[in-house]
This record gives C-alpha cells, structure tokens and sequence, in this order.
C-alpha cells in the first residue's frame, strides 16, 4: 500500500485521536512485509506485540508535533495525504522513542514503563527484548523508504534520524558512564555534564527532530532555516528537561502521574548539580553519603539539602525557569519569517505546551 493510493481513516478534528488512527495501518504494513517474507506466525504476532506495546501508549507529543508543525507552516488543513504523511513521519519518531526506551529500561533495570512491565520483564521476552529494539529501530527505514523514497527530501529524512539518534545514543553514553546506579561518585557531576546530557539525550529528538521533519516536508531547504530552529529547539529541549528534573523531587506524585526517583537512582539532575555548586563542606558530606541511596530516609536527608536556604532548589528553579523563558522569548520574536520560511507559532507552540508545567 503506497501513501497516494492508501485508504485513509476518517479525521474527527481530535488531534490524538486522529493521529492513533494511523498507527494500525503502520502496524499492518510491518506485518504485511513479514508475511511477504515467509515469516512464521509466531514470529508476525511477536512483532505485532512489540510494536503494540512499546509504542502507542505514551503522550505521543513527539509525534504529534510534527503533524502540528506542518499545519502552521502550511497554514492551512492537510489534506489526507498530506495528514497521512505528516502522522507518518511522527510515528517514525514514536518508534525510535520506542527502541531507546526498550533498551533503557534493560539498562536501567527498570521495573515498570507507562503503567505497564517493562518489555523485557514481560514473561518469555527477557533478553530477547535486544532484537527487539534493533526491530522497532528498523520499521523506521521501512517506512520512510515505503512512502518517502520518491520525494526529493528523503535522503534529508534519513540523515535526520540517522544523525538524531546517533546523538541521543552519545547523551546516553555520558549519562551511563557519568552516574551508574550502583557506583555513586559525585565528583563526576557537573552543571556542563547535565547540559550535555539533555541536550544530547533529549533535546534533539524530542524537540529538534519533530519540527525538522515537518520542515522537510513542507519544503523548507535552507541551512539557515535549520539552524535558526536548533537555536531556539535545544534551549527549549533543555529547559524541558531541567523542569522534568525538578519536578521529579517536588511535584506530589498524584500530579506527577509516579513517584519521583531520580535521588534513589543517582540521576545527574540539575537538582543535585545546583546542589553540589552551592552546598558547604558539611553538606556535600551528607550529599556523598546518602545521594543515590535506595533508602528513604537518606532520600529524606537530600531533599532537606535541596531545600535549605543557602541552596534553595525551589528559588533558583523559579529564577531559571524565568530567565529561561525570557531568553527563549526572545529567540523567537527574533525570527524573520519572511526571510527564515519559518512561523513563530512553532516554536511558540512549543513553549506554550511546557512553561509552567506541573507534570
């Protein structure tokens, strides 16, 4: 089935809803190519459990902001090929979201991922999780080459994933190797390590990558273009993250939607990294002693740290949160969009969505 030829759902205007009316088409096309290829039944229905699992169950903000995305450029309704291909390029993202996370979680030896096991701890999958995520990874260029290969822009989307998760696996190298869960060394730590990492780990796929891609598909082909959007994009992606951080530790957990544990599993957050820039001689004693302690009342003693006022976590939150906003502000009204072939609304759409979030 080829997108010009596709039979489209019906769109009900409801943005999520209409977006994860794509994904059984997706999911049918995969299985299809698998049963093309002499594939056995067990091996099809394990790869539609993967997919089923793993990828639709998130906030799909990344893959609805290129849909989003290339509404406001074209400033207009998309048509149902067009709404297609858009949904399309951000369920490539929600794949590739998909392969981190099922590799994370192993890494991490996490338990539970959006309400549900993690995939490798579901019975019978284990280890075979590995192959797993190399076939989430790979339905990408599926995909693209399926609906994308004769237009003029796909080797650019190619170079964007290929480039992006490149650079999200660098953030999680530095992440892995900067606060391992079970070897806490604060020495490590630093303001410029958290920086690199959510940059690298978070930015330039969560936030970068949705609106590159709706760039390219719309038609936008200057360089200038792209690094105006990496320009306001990774601050914005950082920012995100910083606020992700600090809610962890102080959003009460029926908000946050879990519990917080970014303190009992060594996380490099900018919490503990603003901690450690201020904290006295007695305190980064007490920080060395208990961070990344699986005990609540070494979590207790951090966060009383967090709090005291010589460090004050919630103060200089508030303030970088508004110094945050106010230069990315700026950044936008910057833009000249007659000259860039960009909208602010894209990047204003993008704050609108995570300043001042409480969850």
């Amino acid at each position: 089935m080829s997108s010009s030829t596709a039979t489209y759902p019906a769109r009900t205007g409801e943005s999520r809803k209409d977006f994860l009316a794509v994904f059984p088409l997706i999911v049918d096309e995969l299985l299809t190519y698998m049963k093309m290829e002499g594939m056995p039944q067990d091996a099809v229905k394990w790869y539609e459990d993967v997919l089923n699992h793993n990828t639709p169950g998130g906030k799909l903000n990344r893959g609805l902001s290129v849909v989003d995305t290339v509404k406001i450029l074209q400033d207009r309704e998309l048509t149902d090929d067009e709404y297609f291909k858009a949904a399309l390029l951000g369920w490539c993202i929600e794949l590739l979201q998909a392969y981190f996370l099922v590799a994370d979680d192993m890494m991490d030896q996490s338990i539970t991922r959006r309400g549900q096991p993690c995939w490798y701890r579901v019975p019978g999958v284990g280890n075979i999780a590995i192959n797993d995520a190399f076939m989430l990874e790979g339905a990408i260029y599926f995909l693209l080459k399926k609906h994308f290969r004769g237009e003029k822009y796909y080797v650019d989307l190619l170079e964007l994933f290929h480039d992006v998760t490149f650079q999200t696996e660098l953030g999680q190298l530095i992440d892995l190797i900067t606060a391992p869960e079970d070897n806490v060394d604060l020495s490590k730590f630093s303001l410029e390590k958290h920086h690199l990492i959510v940059v690298y780990k978070t930015a330039f796929y969560s936030f970068y990558l949705p609106v590159a891609l709706a760039m390219r598909m719309v038609g936008v082909s200057s360089d200038e273009a792209y690094e105006l959007a990496l320009s306001i994009l990774l601050p914005l992606g950082e920012y995100f993250q910083v606020q992700d951080d600090y809610l962890d530790c102080y959003a009460p957990p029926e908000v946050l939607g879990k519990i917080g544990t970014d303190i009992l599993d060594n996380k490099c957050s900018w919490n503990i990294n603003v901690a450690l820039k201020h904290a006295t001689e007695e305190q980064r004693k007490q920080l060395d002693e208990h961070y990344g302690r699986k005990s609540s009342s070494s979590e207790a003693i951090v966060k009383s740290i967090f709090s005291s006022s010589n460090i004050d976590i919630p103060t200089k939150f508030a303030a970088y949160e508004k110094e945050s906003y106010e230069r990315i502000m700026g950044e936008i009204n910057k833009v000249d969009e007659e000259k860039s072939g960009m909208k602010r609304e894209v990047f204003e759409e993008f704050l609108r969505k995570v300043y001042k979030r409480t969850k």
